[in-house]
């Protein structure tokens, strides 16, 4: 049996490493500590630049590689969120009566994009809007005479006009969600045109978690979606 001593070792070692010096040079531990071992050498008054900018570039690699990962990850949020939405818009396609669209509306639909509630809210002619307007679902929501502008201006500081809304909130407003207000913590308010001569509507779309909807989103799927509904509603209305 032959026995290896420590300077044999020693030497193919060192041979190895003067035929490949990528061996060193590829892996930062051990430039490191080869470094650090200089800087030791030389004393504390000397400063090693190399190890500097070595220290400084490793650092922004891992700035680039943490960058690249969010990049991925909101890439593939992206896409989830496009499939999401052509799902619901294709489900919401479905029915063939105004009734069935508003009872898909907020149950498949909203399954669809993971919501608590989808609310088509309308103005009445008058003061007084009729509640039974809807027997189906609680999925319309009639509003009197200017109550679309006064939904959409909620808790707003300017009177600005938004096409789209995206806020968090305490709870819903009974008057649009119904029995489900309690459970609403954001909501996605998108105006709708229902036609000449009629007051404009909302799809409002209610969420359970505060961070669904928030001002700064891409709205974008949003008014994809909305511009969908719109279309149906007003086909149905007389």
């Amino acid at each position: 049996m032959t026995t290896v001593t420590n300077g044999s070792a020693d030497a193919a070692l060192r041979d190895r490493l003067l035929s490949d010096p990528t061996l060193v040079l590829d892996d930062p531990d051990v430039l490191r500590c080869l470094l650090q071992a200089q800087d030791d050498a030389r004393g504390s008054t000397v400063r090693d630049l190399r190890g500097a900018a070595m220290s400084r570039m490793e650092s922004r690699l891992g700035q680039l590689e943490h960058t690249h990962q969010s990049v991925i990850a909101a890439a593939y949020h992206n896409v989830s969120t496009t499939a999401q939405v052509h799902r619901a818009i294709l489900t919401m396609i479905a029915p063939l009566d105004f009734d069935g669209f508003l009872d898909n509306l907020d149950s498949h639909v909203a399954d669809c994009l993971r919501l608590r509630a989808v609310r088509l809210v309308m103005e009445a002619g008058s003061d007084s809007p009729d509640s039974d307007l809807n027997p189906i679902s609680g999925t319309l929501s009639v509003l009197p005479v200017g109550g679309v502008a006064r939904f959409q201006q909620a808790g707003a500081r300017s009177t600005r006009h938004h096409p789209v809304i995206l806020r968090q909130v305490a709870s819903g407003a009974a008057q649009v969600y119904g029995t489900a207000a309690a459970d609403i913590r954001s909501e996605a308010v998108v105006q709708i045109g229902l036609g000449a001569g009629r007051a404009p509507g909302l799809l409002v779309l209610g969420s359970d978690d505060a961070g669904h909807f928030a001002p700064g989103q891409a709205t974008d799927l949003l008014e994809l979606f909305a511009r969908v509904a719109e279309r149906l509603v007003r086909g149905w209305l007389p």
